[in-house]
């Protein structure tokens, strides 16, 4: 599947039309489906806890805060990254780690909802989950790690009594997505690509990829060979000789750290276009993180700090330095 701008646009007015449906029908109790079956809210919870990787983000950005969050990386004070200290204010949630669920922690809490859209959990997980408290995964429509950040909030939005308020976000950010775009005609029909180093072995997103998806909207085209390579999932891992299939315009490397010294053990990458043209941007911990998370907090961070460097990277002038390079040459 190769997902353009306008599927992209097209995917989301569908699930505006879904919610919307199911917020007309009345506010409470409400009934959301997801890949393991259904979950019915009878009233609006209080208890919220987060077990996603990035959910916190859309619970605080509704102005709910946690009990307990779910640590990824980074090692932020209470999991949660400077776009959304504000809203954590001077709440304590209890850390989750990133690693195996501890459900006897979970229960010791007791939540009336778990949220783990982006908790990648098993069956297993959210039967046992599920006999905690009410538990929203991620819905089945979508690849593992594929439910578009739209649709994420909304439907935290109508878990917690505050779809109008999770509209709102999204109505606004989609806003700003589409006036950069409109501003930055250049980004149109420009091929890119968000890639990785890990393992030992390079990587790139595809378009099931919230990151992918994200460009997309912006314009750019991402290959569709990326795609063929991840099949049903996200990402696509391949060999060093193989380098060359990230040879597009705006090369996005994605780190876990501003040490941007990752790739640096690509021998061949010196030798690619990308890197002799100046493509290259480096997507260091916070705008990395950003990224990752795609959050209605993130997202505004993201947008500032990283379309002035796609603007240079693809300006055709390979004299042109990309600030976030240049750690790397």
């Amino acid at each position: 599947m190769n997902f353009s701008r306008l599927t992209v646009m097209a995917t989301v007015t569908l699930v505006v039309t879904l919610y919307s449906t199911l917020v007309n029908a009345g506010d409470f109790p409400v009934t959301i489906d997801h890949k393991f079956g259904s979950l019915t809210l009878q009233e609006p919870p209080k208890r919220v806890v987060s077990i996603g990787y990035s959910d916190q983000d859309d619970i605080l950005a509704l102005g709910v805060q946690p009990i307990a969050v779910r640590d990824w990386f980074g090692d932020k004070p209470f999991a949660t990254w400077p776009w959304a200290s504000d809203e954590l204010g001077d709440a304590k949630p209890l850390v989750l780690g990133r690693d195996a669920l501890d459900f006897e922690a979970i229960a010791a809490l007791n939540p009336d909802l778990i949220v783990g859209i982006s908790s990648g959990m098993t069956q297993e997980d959210y039967n046992k989950l599920s006999k905690i408290a009410p538990t929203l995964p991620q819905s089945g429509d979508y690849v593992e790690w594929g439910m578009p950040w739209q649709e994420r909030t909304r439907s935290i939005g109508l878990a917690l009594g505050k779809f109008e308020q999770a509209n709102k976000i999204v109505d606004r950010i989609e806003s700003r997505i589409e006036r950069e775009a409109q501003s930055h005609t250049n980004f149109t029909g420009k091929s890119a690509a968000v890639a990785f180093y890990y393992s030992g072995q390079p990587g790139v997103y595809a378009t099931h990829d919230l990151r992918s998806q994200l460009l997309q909207q912006l314009g750019f085209v991402i290959p569709p060979q990326y795609d063929e390579l991840a099949g049903e999932s996200f990402y696509a891992s391949f060999s060093e000789e193989k380098l060359d299939l990230l040879n597009v315009d705006a090369l996005l490397w994605l780190s876990a750290s501003d040490a941007l010294t990752d790739v640096d053990a690509l021998p061949l990458r010196k030798h690619m276009p990308f890197y002799k043209e100046g493509r290259e941007v480096f997507l260091g911990e916070l705008v990395g993180g950003a990224f990752s998370f795609m959050s209605p907090l993130s997202l505004e961070y993201l947008l500032d700090n990283l379309l002035p460097e796609l603007e240079l990277a693809i300006d055709g002038d390979p004299k042109t330095v990309v600030p976030s390079s240049r750690s790397s040459y």
